[in-house]
C-alpha cells in the first residue's frame, strides 16, 4: 500500500474513476460514482455474475475531521455489504509525528489493522482483551502507536464516523440519527428495586397479546383462519412479553448477580445497549431455528421507523468462561419464562431518549404443496424514563473515552499544576530559606521533563497555533484538540495564568525543553564550562529574532500548509521530548545543537529563537499586574539582581521586564535575604526602614 503525503490541504476528494479502478484492480469492477453519497459500489466479475461486494469512499468527503496540525486525515476505505472493512488506506495526512520522526510506516501498520475488522465491532484502541474476551466477537482490539495516541484516535473517529455515514445510506443501520448526537443513559444512576418496583417504575414494560389481537391482524390476509387452536380459545394469552433496558444501572443491578454486571460492563462499548426480552406463551419470540449469538428472525427493532440491528448476547456461554453460577433474578412466577438480552452497538445509533420499538413477527401460511404466506408483526415499545437518560449534547464525541482512560494522567497533571499555583501566589515558602527553592525547582522540572513531557506527551508546541490558525481559516472546529487531554489542560491553564504571571508560568516551569536544557546544564554545572553573558545591547537585538520566526511560521501557515510542516522543524520539541531523540540524525543533530547551546549561553534557544515563547509573551502582556516585588533601591543604585539574572530579563533601572521573565524566582531569593540583598545589609547596620515597589511601579507599600 503507497501512502501520498498531501502536498496541499484538501478540502474535497482526489480520486475519480480512473484512480479508483487503479485503487481496486481486477477482479474488482468499479462503478459510476452514486449521485447523492460520494462513495463508489463495487462489484466482482463472478463467472457471469456481477455481485455488488463493497463501496469505497474517501473519509474527507464524508467526515473531514482536522488532525492534530488543524489538516484532516483522507482515508480511502472500502467496506462490504456488512459492514466489514474491506480495506483502508491512507491517501494523505499532514500529522507531524508521522511526516517525520516516527515515520508513515507505523501509520501504515495501524491502518491495515481495520481489514476485516466489521462496524457492528467496539474497536478498541490500545486496549488488552480481558480474560476470555480475546475471541469475543463483539469488540476487536486495535494496537496504537505510542508518542501518536492524538493522531491515532482522530484517524479512529474519520475513518468510523465516514463509514457510518455509508453504512446509515447504503447498509440499512439507523440512519435517522447520529450515534455521536443521541442521549446518554446515565451511567451511576442507580436504586435497589424489586421486579414489581420495576415494573412501577416504568423500566419494566409487560405486554400480551390474545389469540384474537393475533387473528385481528392476519384479518383480510391469507393468514386469516389458519390458526385453529386459537380460534377454539380468542382470549386465552398468545404471548405474554417483559423487555427492559438492561444497561440501566438500576435495571441492570438488580436483574444480575454483581460479576455478570461487571463483565457486561467490560465486555460492550460505552454507548452500547443491551435489551432484556423475556416471553411465555403458545408462541416463542426466538423460535425453533434460533442460533445463538445471531440477529433474530423473529424480533426485529426499528426507531422512527428505521431498522435497527441487534445481536443476541449469548451471557450464559461468555459467563462459562469464568465458571460463574448465573441466573436472572426472576419472581417466582416467572421462572418459567423463555429469556434473552440483545445487543445493540453504539454505532447503531438507538436513542436511549426515545422507545425502542419492537416487532415479534407471527408468520401464517395456507396451503400444503405450495403454500402462500403472511406475516403480521405484534409492536411493542421499550422506553427510558426520562431521569434515567442524559440528554442529547453536541459534544458527544470519541474523545470522551479517551479523557476517561487518561483519568490517572489527569489527576497527576492537575495536582502537580495546583501545586505551581500554590508556589507561584505563596511563593516565598521558597524564597526564604534559599535552599528550598534550590530542591524544589530542580525537582518539579524532573517532574515536568519526566511526566509532563516524556511520559504524557503535553509539550506544547507552535504547531498548536498553527493548527488553530489554519483551521479557522478553512472554516473548521476545533475539536481536534479534544483528543489530547494534556495539551487541553496546559493551554487551559496557561490560557488562565496568562492574566497572573504572564508567559513565564509555561516557559519556566512547564515547558519540558526548557526543563531539560536547564537540568542538564544544572547536571553539568560541576565541569564549570564558560558562561558567554551577552551584552545588554545585543541581547535586546537577539530577543526579537524570536518575534521574527514567529511572524515568518504564521505567514507561512496561511499560504502553505506543506512548508508549515518544515519551518515548524525549528522547534526542537518533536525530537527531543515526543520522540525522545528516535529520529534521523539531521533532526536530533539540531536538538542536541541547541541542548549544547544553552550551556554557554543560558538558554539561548528559549530566549532567542523559540517562536512559542514569542506567541506567549505577546499574549503575556494580558497580565493584569507586575507580582515581583522590587525596592526604590532596585537599579537605583543597586545592581545585584539584573547582574545575577540569567535571563537578562532585569532592566538596569530595576524594572522586570515581564515579557523575558522566566520566573526562576531567584531575584525573589536576593530580595529576602539580609545576607544577598543589598539594600537589606544596609538596613541592618543602619537600622532603617526600606520601601517596596512592584516591578516598574512607584513606591507603594513598606516592607
Amino acid at each position: 500500500m503507497t501512502l501520498i503525503v498531501s502536498s496541499g490541504f484538501l478540502h474535497a476528494g482526489v480520486m475519480d474513476k480512473a484512480a479508483m479502478e487503479k485503487a481496486f484492480p481486477s477482479p474488482y469492477v468499479v462503478g459510476d460514482k452514486d449521485e447523492t453519497l460520494p462513495v463508489w459500489p463495487l462489484y466482482q466479475q463472478i463467472s457471469t455474475d456481477t455481485p455488488l461486494v463493497g463501496y469505497a469512499f474517501e473519509s474527507i468527503d464524508l467526515a473531514a475531521i482536522p488532525g492534530f496540525a488543524g489538516i484532516p486525515f483522507n482515508l480511502l476505505v472500502a467496506i462490504d455489504p456488512n459492514g466489514s472493512f474491506l480495506s483502508v488506506r491512507v491517501l494523505s495526512h499532514h500529522e507531524p509525528v508521522f511526516l517525520e520522526g516516527l515515520g508513515e510506516k507505523p501509520l501504515i501498520d495501524f491502518a491495515q489493522q481495520y481489514t476485516g475488522i466489521s462496524l457492528m465491532q467496539n474497536i478498541k484502541i490500545d486496549a488488552k482483551p480481558t480474560l476470555g474476551s480475546a475471541n469475543n466477537s463483539a469488540n476487536a482490539y486495535i494496537d496504537g502507536v505510542t508518542k501518536a495516541t492524538a493522531s491515532v484516535r482522530i484517524f479512529n473517529q474519520s475513518l468510523l464516523s465516514s463509514s457510518l455515514k455509508v453504512a446509515r445510506e447504503k447498509l440499512g443501520y439507523a440512519k435517522g440519527r447520529d450515534p455521536d448526537l443521541i442521549a446518554r443513559i446515565k451511567p451511576d444512576m442507580f436504586e435497589p428495586m424489586s421486579w414489581q418496583e420495576l415494573v412501577d417504575e416504568g423500566l419494566i414494560v409487560k405486554y400480551r397479546f390474545s389469540n384474537q389481537e393475533v387473528e385481528t391482524l392476519f384479518a383480510g390476509t391469507i393468514g386469516e383462519g389458519q390458526d385453529p387452536e386459537g380460534a377454539e380459545a380468542p382470549d386465552e394469552t398468545f404471548v405474554e412479553l417483559y423487555a427492559a433496558n438492561l444497561t440501566v444501572p438500576t435495571v441492570g443491578r438488580n436483574l444480575l448477580l454483581p460479576q455478570a454486571w461487571e463483565y457486561i460492563k467490560n465486555n460492550i462499548g460505552s454507548n452500547d445497549q443491551l435489551l432484556l426480552v423475556l416471553g411465555k406463551g403458545r408462541y416463542s419470540f426466538v423460535g425453533e431455528d434460533f442460533v445463538r449469538g445471531k440477529v433474530p428472525e423473529r424480533l426485529s427493532l426499528n426507531q422512527a421507523d428505521l431498522p435497527i440491528e441487534m445481536r443476541d448476547f449469548d451471557l450464559d456461554d461468555r459467563l462459562s468462561l469464568f465458571d460463574l453460577e448465573y441466573k436472572l433474578k426472576l419472581p417466582d412466577d416467572l421462572e418459567g419464562f423463555e429469556w434473552k438480552l440483545f445487543h445493540v452497538i453504539g454505532q447503531a445509533g438507538l436513542d436511549p431518549a426515545y422507545p425502542a420499538e419492537f416487532k415479534l413477527n407471527v408468520t401464517r401460511q395456507k396451503g400444503w404443496l405450495y403454500p402462500e404466506s403472511a406475516t403480521e408483526g405484534l409492536a411493542f415499545k421499550v422506553p427510558i424514563p426520562e431521569h434515567y437518560v442524559a440528554a442529547a449534547e453536541t459534544d458527544n464525541k470519541t474523545w470522551h473515552s479517551l479523557w476517561a482512560g487518561r483519568k490517572v494522567d489527569i489527576v497527576i497533571l492537575i495536582t502537580g499544576l495546583l501545586v505551581l499555583t500554590i508556589v507561584l501566589v505563596k511563593y516565598r515558602i521558597l524564597t526564604g530559606p534559599a535552599q528550598r527553592l534550590r530542591w524544589f525547582r530542580p525537582l518539579y522540572l524532573l517532574f515536568t521533563l519526566v511526566f509532563i513531557g516524556w511520559y504524557a506527551q503535553g509539550q506544547l508546541s507552535i504547531v498548536n497555533i498553527t493548527g488553530v490558525l489554519q483551521a479557522l481559516e478553512a472554516g473548521r472546529s476545533l475539536a481536534f484538540f479534544l483528543y489530547d487531554p494534556m495539551t487541553v489542560l496546559l493551554w487551559a491553564y496557561i490560557g488562565i495564568t496568562f492574566f497572573v504571571w504572564g508567559r513565564g508560568t509555561f516557559c519556566g516551569w512547564l515547558c519540558p525543553f526548557g526543563a531539560l536544557q536547564e537540568l542538564i546544564g544544572k547536571l553539568l554545572a560541576f565541569i564549570k564550562l564558560p558562561q558567554l553573558k551577552v551584552s545588554t545591547q545585543l541581547d535586546a537585538r537577539l530577543k526579537w529574532i524570536k518575534y521574527i520566526v514567529l511572524a515568518t511560521i504564521l505567514i507561512i501557515a496561511i499560504v502553505s500548509v506543506p512548508l508549515t510542516g518544515s519551518v515548524v522543524e525549528i522547534e526542537p520539541f518533536k525530537t527531543s521530548i515526543t520522540l525522545m531523540f528516535d529520529r534521523s540524525w539531521p533532526f536530533v543533530l539540531w536538538a542536541v545543537v541547541l541542548l549544547l547551546l544553552s550551556l554557554f549561553v543560558y538558554k539561548g534557544y528559549c530566549r532567542y529563537i523559540c517562536p512559542l515563547g514569542a506567541g506567549l509573551a505577546i499574549f503575556g502582556k494580558l497580565r493584569i499586574y507586575n507580582w515581583l516585588p522590587r525596592r526604590s533601591e532596585c537599579g537605583q543604585p543597586c545592581q545585584l539582581c539584573k547582574n545575577r539574572c540569567e535571563y537578562q530579563s532585569i532592566e538596569q533601572s530595576g524594572k522586570i521586564d515581564y515579557d523575558e521573565c522566566f520566573q526562576c524566582l531567584d531575584c525573589v531569593v536576593i530580595y529576602d535575604s539580609d545576607e544577598q540583598c543589598v539594600p537589606l545589609i544596609v538596613e541592618k547596620r543602619q537600622g532603617r526602614k526600606l520601601k517596596t515597589r512592584k516591578s516598574g511601579d512607584d513606591l507603594i507599600a513598606s516592607s
